[in-house]
C-alpha cells in the first residue's frame, strides 16, 4: 500500500494555491457570500409569533387562521416583528383583503420608527380588477409616513406613487407580493411577475428600521412572511 507523504501532500497544496490564487480565492467568497446569504435569509410564522408574543401590537385583535393551505394570523393595524430590523433586501408574504370599496387596505410597513413614522407598501384589493381605469391604477401604493401620506401624494404627485397591478389577482383572493429594496430604491412584484407593478424611490433618509405587516380598515389576512436582508 502506498502512503502519501504528508509533506508531498503540503507541497501539492501550496503549488495549487500559487498556480491558481485567483480560482482559491473566487471559491472561498463564495462560499463565504452563500453563507451569509444563507444566515440572513429568514421565514417567519406569524401564528407562532404570535404565540410567542413577538409580535409588537398595539391593542388590536389578532386572530390565527388556516385557510387555503395558508397558515397565517388575521388584523387590523401594525404589527412589528420583534427583534428584527430591516435596512435592504426583500421582503415576501402572501395576503388576502375583501372586495369591499374604501375599506380594505393591507400591505407592508418597513424602516419604522414606531405608528407614527414608517415607510409602507400597501395594496388595495377592490381596484385589482376595477373596470373604472383610474381606480384601477391606485391598486399599489407607497407612503412615507407621515410626511408623505396617500392623499398628499395623490394630490402633487398623480400616477407616480401609486400604480396598477399586474397581473391583477381576483380581490378575495390570496396573493403574493415581493418587496425589494435596494438603496433608496423599491419595486413591488406580484404572484411571481418578472415585471415589477411600482418602482418608486424612497421619500426620506431613513435606511433602516422596523419591519411588520400593516393593514387599515377591514381585517387582513397574512401569512408566510420571508424576510431576506
Amino acid at each position: 500500500m502506498n502512503v502519501l507523504n504528508p509533506n508531498k501532500k503540503l507541497r501539492n497544496l501550496t503549488l495549487l494555491t500559487m498556480k491558481k490564487p485567483t480560482l482559491l480565492i473566487a471559491l472561498i467568497l463564495e462560499l463565504s457570500l452563500a453563507t451569509v446569504a444563507f444566515a440572513q435569509d429568514k421565514s417567519f410564522d406569524l401564528q407562532q409569533l404570535f404565540k410567542e408574543k413577538k409580535l409588537i401590537t398595539f391593542g388590536q385583535t389578532i386572530i390565527p387562521i388556516t385557510d387555503s393551505g395558508k397558515k397565517g394570523i388575521s388584523q387590523t393595524g401594525i404589527a412589528w416583528v420583534k427583534d428584527v430590523t430591516f435596512s435592504q433586501g426583500t421582503i415576501e408574504v402572501d395576503l388576502r383583503g375583501k372586495d369591499v370599496f374604501q375599506k380594505s387596505f393591507i400591505g407592508i410597513a418597513f424602516h419604522g420608527v414606531d405608528t407614527a413614522t414608517y415607510d409602507a407598501i400597501y395594496f388595495r384589493p377592490f381596484n385589482f380588477l376595477a373596470a373604472d381605469p383610474v381606480r384601477k391604477i391606485h391598486a399599489v401604493q407607497y407612503v412615507s409616513e407621515p410626511d408623505f401620506p396617500w392623499h398628499k401624494l395623490r394630490e402633487e404627485k398623480n400616477g407616480i406613487y401609486e400604480k396598477a397591478v399586474d397581473p391583477a389577482p381576483s380581490p378575495t383572493d390570496w396573493f403574493h407580493a415581493r418587496i425589494v429594496v435596494k438603496d433608496t430604491q423599491i419595486f413591488v412584484y406580484v404572484n411571481g411577475s418578472t415585471t415589477p407593478s411600482l418602482s418608486v424611490k424612497k421619500l426620506n433618509s431613513r435606511t433602516s428600521g422596523l419591519v411588520g405587516i400593516w393593514n387599515t380598515g377591514l381585517d387582513g389576512e397574512f401569512a408566510n412572511l420571508v424576510i431576506k436582508k
